[in-house]
């Protein structure tokens, strides 16, 4: 039986992504065993993919941190899924991403809290919101979407390395074929444009977890990240929609995937059993937009290396949060004594 790929433009190194010549059993979520004895943290956990994420590995006995904005509604999350599984373990922390005060703060926390970490599930995020810039001099989008889980997954590395099969789940979108990287104008102080901002912050998710996968693989680690999409789900960040878009937010779950389906791809990326490091998940039918999980591909751009060592390096000097890049090493170019990062090589 053959199984014809989809019709992208994949780069060479990322046809892995791509099922072919074979059949593949679809990945189901219960068949995962247990998860007992394990910890995940999963951003905007409160609702949407992040509140069904939570649910389902709360089911599967994981312990979960829920690190949202808003205490009262991860409160209110942490109620509706005792509610389900009395049993389960849920702790609630206060994470905006939009901050970097409050990431490390978060970190801070939670470092002293607990001793090791098995998944980090970089979810919060906001979609196509009016132009703003946050404490930080970041344009929103950017700063939540990526920034702030760039700064996250830094800090929280050490608890990472600690467990024996750690993940981070980065998520990204279709929408990361919607822009590049504007390192000529991040913020849109040239003109915003709503829609291609969410495209560049969701093609950085993309292009840290390829690249923070290829570091750790440099430094042997036993960490894996890996990307998941969850194709058109109907959830909240439809928000920010005109309001013709919203007359028909009814009509979202008849097209659209449920959120407890958008969910599957990130859930099959954190607990598949045969995702490798540097996969991205995400639904297998028509174009991506719905169906069952399964490894899928992603445009040139975002298999660009030189302009993934590109974003990290911004992203090290707009945090300080700098990791898996050698210290400073002085180079003598013709008498001229030069201080410059390398990026770690095998």
């Amino acid at each position: 039986m053959n199984v014809v790929s989809v019709e992208y433009d994949y780069d060479k190194m990322n046809r892995k992504h791509c099922w072919q010549g074979e059949a593949k059993m679809a990945w189901k979520l219960d068949d995962v065993p247990t998860q007992n004895g394990r910890l995940a943290v999963v951003t905007g956990g409160n609702i949407g993919l992040g509140f069904e994420t939570a649910l389902a590995l709360a089911a599967k006995d994981c312990a979960v941190v829920l690190a949202c904005r808003n205490l009262d509604k991860a409160a209110a999350a942490k109620a509706k899924i005792v509610a389900r599984h009395p049993t389960a373990k849920i702790g609630c922390m206060a994470l905006d991403l939009s901050r970097q005060k409050s990431v490390r703060a978060f970190a801070a926390e939670f470092t002293q809290k607990y001793r090791k970490l098995d998944l980090l599930i970089n979810n919060a995020g906001i979609m196509m919101p009016p132009h703003s810039i946050t404490e930080d001099g970041i344009e929103s989008q950017f700063a939540t979407n990526y920034l702030g889980h760039f700064t996250l997954t830094g800090l929280l590395l050490p608890l990472l390395e600690k467990a024996p099969e750690a993940r981070v789940v980065s998520l990204s979108s279709l929408a990361h074929r919607w822009s590049d990287i504007r390192f000529h104008d991040i913020n849109f102080e040239g003109g915003y444009n709503d829609r291609e901002a969410y495209g560049q912050s969701k093609l950085a998710c993309l292009m840290f977890a390829y690249e923070l996968n290829r570091r750790l693989q440099k430094t042997d680690s036993k960490v894996m990240s890996v990307a998941a999409h969850p194709g058109i789900a109907a959830t909240n960040l439809f928000q920010n929609f005109p309001k013709l878009a919203k007359a028909f937010a009814p009509l979202l779950s008849i097209v659209f995937q449920n959120a407890q389906k958008g969910a599957l791809p990130t859930l099959c990326a954190a607990l598949g059993e045969d995702i490798e490091g540097g996969d991205y998940v995400g639904p297998k039918s028509a174009r991506e937009t719905r169906g069952a999980p399964g490894r899928v591909g992603s445009n040139r751009r975002s298999n660009d290396e030189v302009v993934a060592a590109h974003l990290w390096t911004m992203s090290e000097e707009i945090t300080g949060v700098h990791f898996l890049t050698k210290p400073l090493v002085k180079v003598d170019l013709m008498g001229w004594h030069i201080r410059m990062p390398v990026a770690i090589t095998a």
